[in-house]
């Protein structure tokens, strides 16, 4: 039985040799933290198969003589029963047995992972101060521990008093902003903004037409809805397009939008109002493929309502990416508390934020995306302390309560 022990600095590390080392269906025997790191002992599978006891052999079969009436007249197939009930297949119990053990072995190491984990965890406010403030500073700011677990495993060593600003620049280097809006408005093409309801579509497509009429005029500019499930849901969009002196257009499915697409083909730019509907309604894949059967190229943008919480930020982005997104524009940026979760969401999923709004008034409550602003403002110190402020003797609880998501996307072995 050859036992592995393994030192790394950290415990994905760890977990990665181990997997190298043994294969992914390792058994970790035990695990401590260690000067410099974690030290893990372990197992290979084919060493925990060794250990089962070995199969025993059968022992040879009574034969006996029928004694009685009944047992002589007996079908066949009770004979072959009760032969079978007499001489058992040992290498089946052999089986059950060794599956046992499996399982057993298996929790054992569901455990020890856990304890890993939570181990890592609890040593970090005395191991790393540094790497605890940020993790601590970014949870209080709404970003979610996934994207705060990266941040603090490439954190450089010894960056001390520096972490905070390394946290804050490297965010800002990941959060991905046009840099300019020449080319959504100069470039023209057919854009559609989607999302869930109550995200600020509409408001959103009536700053954007205002911004293209100042720049190019309302002739080469046609705005199309597809909200024709509400009572009056395109009537809003309407008043805007007779304020600006611009078209609009119902559709209702993909021939609609296909014709209607074909008519406007001379317009510099097209802007399509979606229908708001949950993210969980299966409607929105219909949404997507009726986008997708346009004949034409149209460039989807989705609105992220700043003030959600991250899970359902999450999910709206899961829904909507189906046929991929071209980018996002953060919405009701003044109502939200934090701008941690959007901006989570943002990075995580690599979307390319064009727009923040933050008002109602059209056409000044829509601005170019500014990484600086938005990360300065995710961790801008609040007037009045936040109930998910977290207190630096509840990191480490705090922490140990994410570790089975922790292992689920980082130190999984198969």
């Amino acid at each position: 039985m050859n036992v592995k022990r393994i030192v790394a600095k950290t415990s994905r590390e760890a977990m990665r040799q181990l997997r190298d080392a043994l294969g992914p269906d390792a058994v970790i025997l035990s695990n401590r933290a260690v000067d410099g790191g974690v030290e893990v002992l372990a197992l290979a599978a084919e060493d925990i198969a060794a250990m089962a006891p070995p199969a025993v052999e059968p022992a040879p079969a009574e034969v006996r003589v029928p004694s009685t009436r009944d047992e002589v007249e007996a079908p066949a197939v009770t004979f072959k029963r009760r032969l079978v009930e007499r001489v058992a297949v040992p290498s089946q119990d052999s089986a059950e047995l060794a599956q046992s053990v499996l399982c057993e072995i298996k929790s054992m190491q569901t455990r020890l992972e856990s304890q890993l984990a939570d181990l890592t965890w609890r040593d970090l406010p005395g191991r790393d101060p540094a790497g605890a403030a940020v993790m601590r500073d970014m949870l209080a700011a709404g970003f979610s521990a996934t994207l705060a677990r990266e941040m603090l495993e490439s954190l450089p060593k010894g960056e001390g008093e520096q972490a905070q600003t390394w946290m804050r620049n490297t965010l800002m280097k990941r959060l991905q902003v046009m840099q300019t809006e020449n080319d959504m408005l100069d470039g023209g093409g057919v854009f559609a903004l989607m999302g869930p309801t109550g995200a600020g579509k509409t408001t959103t497509t009536a700053k954007l037409a205002a911004r293209f009429v100042v720049r190019h005029g309302a002739d080469k500019l046609a705005l199309l809805t597809t909200d024709s499930y509400r009572i009056g849901g395109h009537e809003q969009l309407r008043i805007y397009g007779k304020i600006l002196g611009v078209a609009v257009h119902a559709v209702r499915d993909a021939a609609d939008l296909r014709l209607a697409l074909s008519e406007l083909r001379n317009k510099h730019t097209v802007l399509i109002d979606t229908v708001g509907m949950s993210q969980r309604d299966r409607a929105v894949a219909e949404q997507v493929e009726m986008l997708g059967q346009a004949g034409k190229p149209i460039k989807r943008l989705l609105l992220l309502n700043a003030t959600s919480h991250g899970d359902t930020l999450n999910e709206v982005v899961e829904a909507y990416r189906t046929r991929g997104l071209d980018g996002c524009i953060l919405s009701k940026i003044d109502e939200a508390a934090s701008l941690g979760p959007v901006l989570d969401c943002a990075i995580r999923h690599q979307l390319n934020v064009h727009y923040l709004a933050t008002g109602q008034r059209v056409p000044e409550d829509l601005y170019l995306a500014n990484r600086q602003y938005l990360i300065h403002r995710a961790f801008k110190t609040r007037v009045q302390a936040s109930p998910w402020q977290l207190e630096e003797n509840e990191l480490a609880f705090a922490l140990a309560g994410q570790s089975a998501a922790y292992r689920e996307s980082a130190v999984t072995l198969g």
